[in-house]
């Protein structure tokens, strides 16, 4: 209320799965306290602003949401012929604090909560992957961008996981175009970039990888390095909390086989 809120230090620490990214971590007094209290009110409006294929960090909407999602997409085989797959580079350090500051103002109109987001945000470069109040403010970022897939775009099949994106169609040259209209989106509104690495491809030649599965028309495998890790931790007989893990991940897919023989064994 008085505006003496500030953002203690963070400290840093790196991960390396299932990718290396730096990692930031504050106090819990006050600045975890004060995150959470701000989404006890702002989750249900953030909330309120996303599509429906909108996933991770959202209450009832994770990785299974997304995965069982795109499997009813592939039952529609004659408009799921093709995938277009990308994600964004360096996401959430990439987040452009003037950009993310014009969004909330458009959806925002007290001043006092202005005046505290504004502060957590300029409290580091980008959006801090650990922060609680960031995969909410990321999810966010890119909220105007689904609207504009699905409604000045018209696309039916989009999903969306954090930064991670597939689109479905029946043609291919179509979505070629579709990826040029969205780099062009990205860069011009919200100043960031596609990864080089994007596909576009046959879902019956090679599946879509996504949220830790592969998707086909006809199944659903999981994805190879977590198929490896599974295989890790039972040889390796670690604790019945991470088996149940991984086995949580199996029971989703087609992997009767797969638990017959890492089980049985």
């Amino acid at each position: 209320m008085n505006k003496t809120f500030r953002t203690s230090n963070y400290t840093t620490f790196t991960i390396f799965e299932p990718k290396e990214r730096l990692i930031f971590k504050l106090p819990y007094y006050p600045d975890r306290i004060v995150h959470h209290a701000i989404m006890n009110i702002l989750e249900p409006i953030f909330v309120s602003t996303f599509i429906n294929n909108t996933y991770s960090c959202i209450k009832g909407r994770g990785i299974h949401s997304a995965a069982n999602a795109v499997k009813h997409a592939l039952k529609d085989i004659n408009n799921t012929t093709y995938c277009l797959k990308l994600d964004i580079t360096k996401f959430y350090p990439s987040i452009n604090h003037d950009i993310l500051k014009l969004l909330l103002r458009k959806k925002f109109k007290d001043n006092n909560l202005l005046y505290l987001l504004d502060e957590i945000i300029e409290s580091t470069d980008g959006v801090p992957i650990g922060n609680y109040l960031s995969q909410h403010l990321a999810n966010f970022y890119l909220t105007y961008f689904d609207h504009w897939i699905k409604e000045n775009k018209e696309v039916k099949y989009y999903f969306r996981y954090c930064d991670d994106l597939i689109i479905l169609s029946k043609n291919k040259q179509y979505l070629h175009q579709l990826l040029f209209d969205i780099k062009q989106y990205l860069n011009i509104n919200l100043k960031l970039k596609i990864k080089d690495n994007y596909q576009i491809f046959p879902v019956s030649k090679r599946g879509i990888d996504f949220v830790g599965y592969v998707f086909y028309h006809t199944h659903v495998l999981l994805r190879k390095s977590i198929k490896q890790n599974f295989k890790k931790a039972v040889k390796k007989n670690k604790n019945k909390k991470s088996i149940a893990s991984y086995k949580g991940w199996a029971i989703h897919c087609n992997s009767k086989n797969l638990l017959k023989k890492l089980l049985d064994e």
